[in-house]
């Protein structure tokens, strides 16, 4: 499946992204809201007419708003933006020896991992101390430590374009469904799996979510209705993993599935016994959402929604950069997810199919182009971008009722 973001004019894009919710999130904590990125919104839309394009073939046509789907937890959450801090807090730019290094610290053992990172038995808390020592760092001997400590960290544009947000190997054919509705066993957490889990929901796939009865999705500490939007049309199933008989039965359900979603370091199937590729070879697709990839040295590093999209470059350039929308990495990755599902579920195809978040947020940096001005001025109590047909009010994300229009019928 190949993507072909619209022709949209830098203004057209001025304004969509505007109005998204998306800008208002961009730029300095308490200056003015950034435009630059605005070119975003050609491969976003991109991703959501490819998922429209996918569920059509598999009968009903999920039509989304990209732009607000990229914004909705902070819709929820009431996030603003902080600049070279993450919009929701954790995450922040610190200098390296050669470059920028976006920090993510969104468990107190990160912080207490801290003095591990810099080679020093300085107080966790010291933040002026870390710094400087990260400063006496390359960025690459940063990434190196602190992925064996288990961080979520990269250096800024670290990760080339790739072309596309997602790659497909070991194709087989899907097992038969003799036009039984789709079954998609659900194992994510956070955003992006779960929004592709959701998207397939909307698009009239059986879709079993799967939650660990000693660490449930970490969403569910978040804004309830958030959690609600992205799940609440699955069938919740709870399993006492790792134990060995809820293994036993996640194997039973991964058997009885068309599609399984997993967004999980690989080790941990490993550590369980399933093996992605024999599930392919035995008739189901897989889909993997990967921090960096599921092979090569990085297989095994974690990655968040704001620390991805900076290894992908998907900043507003600056000294320091400043990051773009909410974690936006994660909606990136959760619609290109959503779209290879779909994908392979119309052509019944069993694949392995991975989608990165630093990759995905690379490609999408790619597609977006050059970086756009437009005037930006005060509007009211908030801003406004200046066009040719007049100046666009700087909107607030909006709470959405679904995640999609209602789907359209394909026969």
């Amino acid at each position: 499946m190949l993507i072909s973001p619209p022709t949209l004019d830098d203004d057209g894009c001025a304004k969509a992204w505007a109005g998204s919710g998306a800008m208002h999130l961009t730029g300095p904590a308490s200056g003015v809201p950034s435009v630059s990125p605005a070119g975003i919104v050609r491969p976003l839309l991109g991703l959501g007419d490819a998922l429209a394009s996918a569920t059509g073939r598999l009968g009903a046509a999920v039509r989304v708003d990209a732009l607000a789907l990229a914004v909705q937890r902070a819709a929820f959450t009431g996030f603003g933006r902080n600049g070279s801090r993450s919009a929701g807090g954790y995450a922040q730019m610190v200098r390296a020896r050669d470059g920028w290094v976006a920090l993510n610290l969104p468990r107190p053992s990160d912080t207490e991992a801290l003095p591990a990172l810099v080679g020093a038995a300085v107080p966790a808390g010291d933040w002026i101390e870390i710094e400087s020592r990260i400063g006496s760092m390359t960025g690459r001997e940063v990434v190196q430590q602190g992925s064996e400590l288990g961080l979520a960290l990269s250096a800024v544009g670290a990760t080339p374009v790739p072309p596309q947000p997602w790659s497909v190997r070991c194709e087989r054919g899907l097992r038969p469904r003799r036009g039984r509705t789709p079954v998609v066993v659900d194992l994510t957490s956070l955003w992006a799996g779960p929004l592709a889990g959701g998207l397939l929901a909307e698009a009239g796939c059986r879709v079993v979510k799967v939650e660990s009865v000693l660490r449930p999705d970490g969403a569910r500490r978040g804004p309830a209705r958030f959690f609600d939007l992205l799940n609440g049309r699955k069938e919740p199933v709870s399993l006492d993993l790792p134990a060995p008989g809820a293994v036993d039965e996640l194997r039973q359900l991964i058997g009885r599935a068309d599609l399984v979603l997993e967004a999980s370091r690989p080790r941990v199937m490993q550590q369980w016994g399933i093996c992605p590729d024999q599930v392919v070879e035995a008739g189901t697709a897989w889909v993997s959402i990967t921090g960096h990839g599921r092979r090569g040295p990085h297989r095994n590093r974690i990655a968040f929604g704001d620390d991805a999209a900076a290894s992908g470059g998907l900043v507003v350039v600056g000294d320091p950069p400043m990051f773009v929308g909410d974690a936006i990495a994660d909606p990136i990755a959760g619609l290109a997810a959503a779209g290879v599902a779909a994908d392979l579920l119309s052509r019944d195809r069993a694949a392995l199919a991975e989608v990165p978040l630093a990759g995905g947020a690379a490609w999408a940096r790619g597609q977006a182009g050059n970086e756009i001005e437009r005037p930006v001025v005060p509007h009211g109590s908030g801003w406004a971008v200046e066009l040719s047909d007049g100046p666009v009010p700087v909107g607030r994300p909006a709470v959405p009722d679904r995640l999609a229009t209602p789907p359209t019928a394909t026969g």
